[in-house]
């Protein structure tokens, strides 16, 4: 717990201090983001010229808090080895992080460039996403953990994913092959960045709802930790089978407190966004979030505003393309409501509320399991 603390509060703080540094310098790089002003929205007023891309921030602020707390790591007895140095899990959930950040930077570099809301082209955007998925889910599914006990017995054979669908844990009876696994990593990884992007559209939305979900898999991979098959002091029939969960935990941690030091500067009226660079990167964070927990179909519950809001647009399209009407004033969802007459604090504020509520069930799912196993 002392290592995840840390983690949290040195993520935190980088990305509370380091935010407005960020902003200077993308002002004086003039990287605002390009603002359509013939939508109608009330929140697109003003905000033209306002620093994008500081999604550097929360990440580069993340994979320094990791390194902090594995240091703090370092001064805990009697701490299982494999969980003191750094692991093939973590190379896996920062490194989707970090490149699906780097996807979303070269968006946010181009609408830049061009001054204009474009970026990267549709295939250029799904390419990069799909590069990411296959390259960290083939990590994941081939690289099994190689942890002994002082015997030099294994007690943890297990890889970062597995290629049995999960919902709370792994469902024996859905199992894939590897290639399926990977295949549907890559999914959840198209589907967990693009989620988190659209609803990046209000100030605070999706930095907000992300600290929700972030701190949601910190608890669920703390919890795990605790009740961890590989754990030798751990002498209960029911537990965990997974991967460095404290690592999973220490990482999701390390993310929320950098997305609560951003949303300080992100909160209505913002003074920076965090951009696709961000958004991207925290949806491949969440993406791997899903797959180490062994809880790939709880996802859509706990991540709930983000498959809502994804949904609209769905909806949306096939609506107007079946029979040439819409079914929203304007899609995403967020923007239905502005054009409804709500005011942009107001649709975060009760946005957020979703989240939350989608986060609690997703909790109580999670915690209900377990007592009705060990009870």
């Amino acid at each position: 717990m002392r290592a995840v603390i840390v983690a949290v509060g040195v993520a935190f703080l980088i990305s509370l201090f380091c935010t407005p540094i960020a902003i200077k310098v993308f002002a004086r790089l003039k990287a605002g983001q390009p603002i359509r002003s013939n939508l109608g929205l009330a929140s697109n007023e003003g905000k033209k010229g306002t620093p994008t891309m500081g999604g550097v921030v929360f990440i580069l602020a993340t994979v320094i808090a990791y390194v902090a707390g594995h240091l703090a790591l370092t001064t805990l007895p009697d701490l299982q080895i494999a969980q003191v140095e750094p692991t093939i899990t973590a190379l896996v959930l920062l490194g989707l992080m970090v490149f699906s950040g780097a996807v979303g930077f070269i968006d946010d570099f181009l609408k830049v460039r061009k001054r204009h809301s474009g970026g990267l082209n549709k295939r250029g955007k799904l390419l990069g996403q799909i590069l990411v998925g296959a390259v960290f889910g083939v990590v994941a599914l081939y690289f099994p953990s190689t942890m002994t006990d002082a015997k030099g017995t294994a007690t943890n054979t297990e890889t970062v994913g597995s290629t049995t669908l999960s919902f709370i844990r792994d469902i024996p009876a859905l199992e894939l092959t590897k290639v399926g696994a990977v295949i549907l990593f890559i999914f959840v990884v198209m589907a967990a960045t693009n989620g988190v992007n659209l609803t990046d559209g209000l100030d605070g939305l999706a930095t907000g709802a992300s600290v929700m979900v972030l701190a949601a898999y910190a608890l669920i991979a703390f919890w795990q930790y605790r009740h961890w098959c590989a754990d030798p002091s751990y002498t209960r029939d029911y537990c965990y089978t997974v991967r460095d969960p404290l690592e999973i935990a220490l990482i999701a941690g390390a993310a929320a407190g950098a997305c609560v030091g951003f949303l300080w500067w992100n909160t209505s009226p913002a003074r920076i966004f965090m951009g696709d660079t961000g958004a991207l990167g925290l949806g491949g964070l969440i993406a791997g979030m899903a797959m180490s927990t062994r809880t790939i179909m709880l996802l859509p519950i706990i991540g709930g505003l983000f498959v809502i809001i994804t949904m609209s647009v769905v909806i949306q399209i096939i609506s107007f393309k079946t029979t040439g009407k819409r079914v929203f004033r304007m899609s995403p969802l967020q923007h239905h409501f502005e054009l409804a007459g709500w005011s942009e604090v107001n649709i975060v504020v009760r946005f957020w509320i979703i989240a939350g509520i989608c986060v609690a069930i997703a909790l109580g799912l999670f915690y209900s399991e377990y007592l009705a196993n060990v009870t």
